[in-house]
């Protein structure tokens, strides 16, 4: 691969893994999806220099390669936080001030829906429905439920995660 991507890797062999898979199914355009799927699941995400590779080795175009990201919910361009908050945006949540306390979230973390913080700790993803109208407004926080949630409940909880964030070590990505 490039040594001038704009993908900073902090882990060389998790490239190396991807070249290897790239290279295996070098010219079959069948698999676009499967390396996709590999990339995916090796980095969370696919970014822009791993795109094009795949795109030259397979033999399809860029914009092909895009259109399969952005069809599938399951790819992302970017990476994701180590928190993902998911702010359930459904009818009983909203009418319920989900709305408000999206926008809180966004306020306190500096960011928007699909964003993630520069520190890497928290991704905002807008969800319809998260299964537990009963607790409305709900958000998730990886797998962590948080029901009857306020926008003034927001700092604290962000807070909660941060401090968890410090007490754990760092991953490593592919890890």
């Amino acid at each position: 691969m490039s040594e001038n991507t704009e993908h900073k890797c902090e882990c060389a062999e998790a490239y190396l893994d991807i070249d290897r898979v790239i290279q295996k199914h070098k010219g079959e355009r069948g698999a676009l999806v499967q390396v996709l799927h590999y990339v995916q699941e090796r980095l969370g995400y696919v970014p822009k220099d791993i795109q094009v590779r795949i795109a030259e080795t397979l033999d399809v175009s860029l914009s092909e390669v895009y259109g399969v990201i952005t069809f599938y919910s399951l790819f992302r361009e970017r990476p994701r936080g180590k928190f993902i908050i998911s702010s359930c945006q459904g009818t009983a949540c909203y009418v319920r001030g989900a709305p408000e306390v999206l926008a809180r979230l966004e306020k306190e973390l500096g960011i928007k829906a699909g964003d993630t913080t520069e520190d890497g700790l928290f991704t905002i993803e807008i969800v319809r429905c998260l299964g537990a109208c009963g607790l409305a407004p709900v958000m998730t926080v990886n797998k962590d439920t948080h029901g009857r949630v306020t926008e003034d409940k927001i700092p604290s909880i962000l807070n909660f995660y941060r401090t968890q964030a410090k007490s754990e070590p760092r991953q490593v990505a592919g890890n």
